[in-house]
């Protein structure tokens, strides 16, 4: 399940297993795993890796897969060397 924060605007995915239970009465439950152990549901408490910030959003599933711009690069990004110009003119006086 993709995830951005709202703070620093890092985006990172983290895979769940869910699975549907039954209890001795009927009545069905859901149980979110991460790494085989239960977890509560992403969006509740989920916080940023990046930051601490606890205000995050959810994608829907495969967001990430047709919007490759979002990950983060594995290498830095060079910055361009051209030099950047304000468009608001000087004053005249």
């Amino acid at each position: 399940m993709p995830f951005e924060c709202r703070g620093c605007w890092h985006v990172w995915e983290e895979h769940y297993t869910v699975r549907t239970i039954e209890d001795d009465h009927g009545n069905a439950g859901v149980i979110w795993l991460r790494g085989g152990l239960p977890v509560t549901p992403p969006a509740a408490g989920t916080v940023c890796p990046h930051c601490g910030c606890q205000q995050v959003t959810t994608f829907p599933d495969g967001y990430l897969a047709r919007h490759p711009e979002l990950i983060t690069p594995s290498e830095p990004v060079v910055p361009d060397a051209t030099p950047l110009l304000s468009p608001v003119p000087k004053p005249l006086y």
